[in-house]
């Protein structure tokens, strides 16, 4: 049996409609906004920096930064969001406003108070004898060549892995410092077992992410969208039967005599009255009409067709809220010194998931009055959004790290003139950079969040819900088994295991795509080598 989509309208065209018109104001309204956030963050700086730090390296390491936080939020923030836009759950403007406040609020409430400097990791950067001035070049070749990078990707829709530009970077340009200064084991300052698990997680993360979204979406359209639509043409043949059995009441009327109309109406009237108490039996009514309408009311009944609604979608709903729970506390909120004791945290998620089952088992019933295909888009939206949410917190307070982190590293260097092991992350920056994120899902989002949502597969609120916490669980799961992996090749591995079950995946996309994950260590590093020598010969 064909599945029919529970949602009611176009997704494209309900997500992508605000494309067509014209956004003059908000473009105007988001580009103030994001002149004044660094007109304040230059003033700021300018106290914070040691007063004979030099100010052109702060404002153009600040540019940098800032740029790559925008195209994160083009890239990055736009393929989390993909799902939910292209479901029709979210317009662009209602992702933007749950980005502007979660993103925002995950970057300043969770963002971390210190970071390393990122002198170790994938490049060793203590095996040459560095100078501070050379390092804050590094730092600001990665940043400027991963944003570039990652600009050229969101124009072509595809999304691509930030932690891996930022990564290609700091090789590129370290590599290239290194060479530049005569060290004679430049190459060995590469940790070459690290770019191995990168070139690993091209496979692992999106084979992960397909795997389990293919289970998960498998289960909810076998289980409760083909059941629903089973109800739906039940429910719909029963229609047709009462819609026939008033057409032949209505003729068999007509050749009564005057008297049996007579006396046949008031049995109509009797039953009528009788049936609206509800306390009857079908014996007990005497016109054929209301006889059969009872016995097709009663067929109605037993089909039930919220059962599957009622039974599963609360289920599935607490296990979400359990998934995006443990994500929030161990992942969203790790950078932060709680102090909540194991028990505490366990007691946080069983009370969540009870909350999520109670308030969804509440909509479902509340649901009972609208049609069964309208229901499903409603609940499944409601759900989709919480976890768009979720996501959009978890990765304000992680992945804005991979602008801000070399940008702070950077900002230690001007404020102390030394290289230190570990750096504040000051309040304004992380604000700050929290804009420019938003303000780039807004300027160069649109086509990852076209490419995710619509064109790799169609996606439905369903379907999208199945997405993003298929790609969630996964990174729970990577994160306490130490597999390495990328959030955006998971849920793009997730998108196409949906149409892998629709046997609609665009293979063709997914193959550009691939290549541009391949490509981005190596272009990302040839970028950053160039710029570093650029700005050594500058400055």
């Amino acid at each position: 049996m064909a599945t029919r989509s529970p949602k009611p309208n176009s997704a494209e065209t309900l997500a992508f409609r605000d494309v067509l018109e014209k956004n003059t104001g908000w473009n105007i309204g988001f580009a103030l906004l994001m002149a004044v956030s660094f007109y304040l963050f230059v003033r700021w700086g300018l106290n914070y920096i040691a007063p004979d730090a030099s100010v052109p390296l702060f404002l153009l390491s600040s540019l940098f930064g800032l740029f790559m936080a925008f195209n994160i939020g083009g890239n990055d923030v736009a393929n989390s969001f993909g799902t939910s836009v292209g479901a029709g759950t979210l317009t662009i403007k209602q992702a933007l406003l749950i980005a502007a406040v979660f993103e925002v609020s995950g970057a300043v409430i969770a963002g971390g108070e210190v970071t390393a400097t990122v002198r170790s990791g994938i490049v060793d950067l203590d095996a040459i004898a560095l100078q501070p001035e050379d390092f804050m070049y590094i730092m600001m070749s990665s940043l400027l060549a991963a944003a570039i990078w990652l600009l050229f990707a969101s124009k072509r829709g595809y999304p691509v892995s930030t932690t891996h530009s930022i990564v290609g970077g700091i090789v590129g340009a370290a590599v290239m410092v290194g060479f530049a200064t005569g060290a004679d084991d430049a190459l060995e300052m590469v940790q070459w077992g690290e770019i191995g698990q990168i070139v690993i997680s091209w496979v692992l993360s999106p084979l992960l992410g397909g795997f389990v979204s293919y289970v998960m979406y498998r289960w909810i359209k076998k289980h409760i969208l083909q059941f629903n639509d089973a109800a739906d043409e039940a429910l719909a043949a029963l229609a047709q039967r009462r819609q026939r059995h008033l057409m032949e009441h209505r003729r068999a009327f007509e050749v009564l005599s005057g008297l049996q109309r007579m006396a046949y109406t008031e049995a109509l009237e009797r039953d009528e009255k009788q049936v609206k108490t509800g306390d009857y039996k079908l014996d007990e009514l005497e016109s054929d009409y209301f006889r059969e309408l009872e016995l097709i009311d009663r067929e109605a009944r037993k089909i039930d067709s919220h059962r599957a609604l009622e039974t599963w979608v609360p289920a599935l709903a607490s296990f979400g809220a359990l998934v995006i729970g443990s994500m929030l506390i161990f992942k969203g909120l790790s950078n932060l010194n709680l102090g909540l004791t194991a028990e505490m945290q366990f007691g946080i998620l069983a009370m969540v998931t009870l909350g999520a089952w109670m308030a969804t088992s509440i909509l479902v019933r509340l649901l009972k009055r609208k049609s069964l295909q309208r229901s499903t888009f409603l609940v499944f939206s409601w759900m989709q959004v919480f976890t768009a949410s979720a996501f959009a917190f978890s990765h304000g307070s992680n992945d804005i790290a991979n602008a801000i982190g070399p940008f702070v590293a950077i900002l230690d260097v001007l404020r102390t003139g030394n290289l230190e092991d570990m750096a504040v992350v000051p309040t304004a920056a992380l604000v700050t950079f929290g804009v420019a994120l938003v303000v780039g899902l807004w300027f160069t989002g649109r086509n990852v969040i076209r490419t995710v949502g619509t064109s790799l597969t169609k996606m439905h609120p369903s379907s999208g819900f199945a997405a993003e916490l298929s790609a969630a669980m996964v990174v729970m799961a990577a994160s306490v088994l130490g597999l390495p992996v990328s959030s955006t090749h998971i849920l793009i591995g997730a998108v196409l295991g949906i149409g892998v079950v629709n046997k609609a995946a665009n293979w063709k996309l997914m193959k550009s795509i691939g290549i541009t994950w391949v490509v981005t260590l190596p272009a990302v590093s040839i970028l950053s080598a160039i710029i570093v020598i650029a700005l050594r010969f500058v400055f």
